[in-house]
This record gives structure tokens, C-alpha cells and sequence, in this order.
């Protein structure tokens, strides 16, 4: 094994591990059939400011982990073997 693929290999279980970590901390949202059904809308203060709460940024940073995710993943698949010849 190369250095280049201990590096890469640690980077991608950091992410999977932050990743596992940032979903756990989301709060579920409730899916109840009621609000469904009676059309129950949304527009409270706390709707219109979303992207500012605790929720938006976890949401952002869990975006950006997975795109690293997948990053780091295609990188290992295509570029590595190219490198490594």
C-alpha cells in the first residue's frame, strides 16, 4: 500500500464517520397524516428563517460531507489505479 491510499482511505472513514455522526444529531421530522390531509401550512417566523437555525447548518454541513464522500470515493476508483501503475 502506498502512502496516497493510507491518506485517502483514512480521509474517506473520517467522512463516513462525520457523516453518521451529523444524521444522528438531525432532528426527525414528524410525518403525521393529519397535517397531510388538512393541508396544515407552514408559514411561521421559524419557516421563513430556516437557513439560519441549527437544523439549516446541519443540513449544509451534511451536503457537503456527502459530496466530499463521493469525491473521495471516485477519486479512489478512477485516479488511484492510474496513479498507481
Amino acid at each position: 500500500m502506498s502512502v496516497l491510499e493510507i491518506v485517502i482511505g483514512a480521509g474517506v472513514l473520517l467522512v463516513s464517520v462525520l457523516i453518521t455522526i451529523i444524521c444522528m444529531m438531525q432532528e426527525q421530522k414528524p410525518q403525521n397524516a393529519t397535517a397531510a390531509l388538512t393541508g396544515a401550512s407552514n408559514d411561521s417566523f421559524y419557516d421563513k428563517n430556516k437557513g439560519r437555525t441549527k437544523e439549516a447548518r446541519l443540513k449544509k454541513v451534511t451536503a457537503i460531507l456527502a459530496t466530499l464522500f463521493f469525491v473521495l470515493i471516485l477519486f479512489m476508483d478512477i485516479v488511484m489505479p492510474l496513479i498507481l501503475k
